[in-house]
């Protein structure tokens, strides 16, 4: 799959991802990766007292849910990740939600010939059309002259 370049980036470009369905297995194998075995999270018994009725998928889960299913949409010549800004919660994640992430560039910066800054919305978005989570991400993208250039050195 070819990647995208800064300068092919334009602010309101919008892309949409697959879609996964999230399962108890990633609630407890994310449980046993950071640590954190809350009972909202992997006891059913406590999880059927609170507001929700059920274990709860764990906030960052879902981020990193985001974080996966953005990676080809679009797929970008990333750079760097600089950061994530304004990160919000909305609504919780429930094991048999299907999520997808919806992707839109808000601002772009040329740094110079080789990269440029590119700051993106992402929502994390369930299976009722509703934003779960949402923010911003800023990433330093390639732009197609460091490419150029790049094959030219590995011609010569």
């Amino acid at each position: 799959m070819q990647q995208l370049h800064f300068d092919e980036l334009h602010v309101g470009d919008c892309w949409e991802s697959q879609a996964r369905t999230v399962t108890e297995t990633d609630v407890v194998n994310f449980a046993c990766l950071s640590g954190d075995f809350g009972p909202l999270h992997v006891d059913h018994e406590f999880a059927a007292q609170t507001p929700f009725g059920r274990p709860v998928a764990h906030g960052l889960l879902g981020l990193a849910f985001l974080a996966g299913l953005s990676t080809n949409a679009p797929n970008v010549h990333t750079v760097t990740f600089l950061g994530i800004k304004d990160w919000s919660f909305h609504k919780p994640i429930l094991i048999g939600d299907t999520v997808h992430a919806i992707t839109r560039v808000i601002a772009t910066t040329a740094s110079n010939r080789r990269h440029g800054r590119v700051t993106w919305h992402r929502e994390l978005v369930n299976q009722d059309g509703e934003a779960v989570q949402s923010g911003t991400f800023e990433t330093v993208v390639a732009t197609s002259a460091s490419q150029a250039s790049h094959i030219r050195r590995v011609a010569a």
